[in-house]
């Protein structure tokens, strides 16, 4: 009386787009971490140039070396900026992918909650069959033995 789960299909698929789920989540949250370090360590080296700037005012600039480190200074505030926009939006799509991995964790563990509570039916089931079997066994045996004495 072994019979497979009627929905053995759609609990294979959801477990199937569970993983995939999951594999995209990992690779979304190693390209938020990339962004991070990204942003970080732009932030880090304009810092450092900055450093560097304020060291070779004090020492005196020209006008057109003044400009320079204006200038590079402009590009890397812009190429922070930019950083920063990504790694936030790398965290957005991480967290969609998080929401999106718990949706397809969800129907999984609903179809494989279906799925046990269909075997604990036919377990019981084959266990009364059992039983019936048993006891029908020993009712005959009790009737063949008590029509012996």
């Amino acid at each position: 009386m072994t019979r497979q789960f009627p929905l053995q299909s759609l609990l294979d698929l959801s477990q199937l787009r569970l993983d995939e789920a999951a594999r995209r989540l990992g690779e979304l949250i190693s390209g938020e971490q990339e962004a991070t370090q990204r942003f970080e360590l732009l932030t880090q080296y304009r810092a450092e140039y900055q450093e560097r700037f304020v060291t070779a005012a004090k020492n005196g600039l020209s006008p057109k070396e003044w400009q320079n480190f204006r200038n590079f200074l402009q590009k890397l505030d812009d190429a922070v900026n930019q950083a920063g926009a990504m790694a936030s939006q790398s965290k957005q799509r991480t967290v969609a992918g998080q929401q999106e991995w718990l949706t397809k964790r969800g129907k999984v563990k609903a179809f494989d909650t279906l799925s046990q509570r269909h075997q604990s039916r036919l377990d019981y089931a084959e266990n009364r069959e059992e039983q019936k079997i048993t006891d029908e066994h020993s009712a005959r045996r009790f009737y063949l033995d008590d029509s012996e004495h």
